[in-house]
C-alpha cells in the first residue's frame, strides 16, 4: 500500500472528527458482541446527537465521525436535540469498551469503506488520543443530568436499535473475512 493512499485514508477518517452520542438500553448478551478492534457495519441510517449529557439508558455509543450530516439544516427543530445522521451502510471500528457500574460505553470510529483492510489490524497514535478523550467524556458525563430533548419518545425510538447487529445479536458484517493489505 502506497504512502499517499495511507495518508488519504487517514485524512478522510480523522480530518474534522467530531464526537456524537447515541444512548439506548441493551442486554448484556447484545453488548457482549462488541470487541475492541472489530469492524462493524450498520445497514440503516445512524441517528445520533452532538449533545452529550448523562446516560439515559444502560448503554452509550460514542461515535467519532468526520462525515455526519447536520439534520438541522433541513429541519430547524432537529437543532434542539443536536440531530446528526450517517448514511446507511456505515462502517465503524470498535476502538474501546468502557464499563462503569451498570453503564457501558462502546467507542466507535466511523471509517470509510475503502479503509477497512488498513484499519482492521492496525492502531495509530490518533486512535489512542481519541480513546483517551472518549474515556474522559464517559467518566465526566455518566452521572450528569439527562438532556430533556433526548428523552422524547421519537428520539428514543430513533436510537433504540443496536448498531452493527440485529436484535438477536447476529452481526451484519463478518470482519474475520477481511483480506489484510500489506503496508509497503
Amino acid at each position: 500500500m502506497k504512502n499517499a493512499r495511507i495518508k488519504s485514508i487517514y485524512n478522510e477518517t480523522f480530518s474534522g472528527l467530531k464526537l456524537f452520542y447515541r444512548d439506548t438500553n441493551l442486554s448484556d448478551a447484545l453488548i457482549a458482541n462488541y470487541k475492541v478492534g472489530q469492524i462493524i457495519q450498520e445497514r440503516g441510517f445512524t441517528d445520533m446527537s452532538s449533545i452529550g449529557g448523562g446516560l439515559s439508558g444502560n448503554f452509550r455509543y460514542l461515535i467519532a465521525s468526520a462525515h455526519a450530516k447536520d439534520i438541522s439544516k433541513f429541519n430547524p427543530d432537529s437543532g434542539k436535540n443536536g440531530h446528526f445522521l450517517l448514511d446507511s451502510i456505515a462502517y465503524f471500528k470498535v476502538l474501546d469498551i468502557q464499563k462503569i457500574d451498570n453503564k457501558t460505553q462502546v467507542f466507535l470510529l466511523n471509517i470509510p469503506d475503502n479503509s477497512i483492510s488498513l484499519l482492521k489490524n492496525s492502531t495509530s497514535n490518533l486512535e489512542e488520543e481519541i480513546i483517551e478523550k472518549a474515556r474522559k467524556k464517559f467518566t465526566d458525563k455518566i452521572h450528569s443530568a439527562l438532556i430533556p430533548e433526548l428523552q422524547t419518545e421519537d428520539w428514543k425510538l430513533r436510537t433504540k436499535s443496536p448498531l452493527g447487529i440485529n436484535e438477536n445479536g447476529e452481526l451484519f458484517f463478518d470482519d474475520s473475512k477481511i483480506k489484510i493489505e500489506k503496508l509497503k
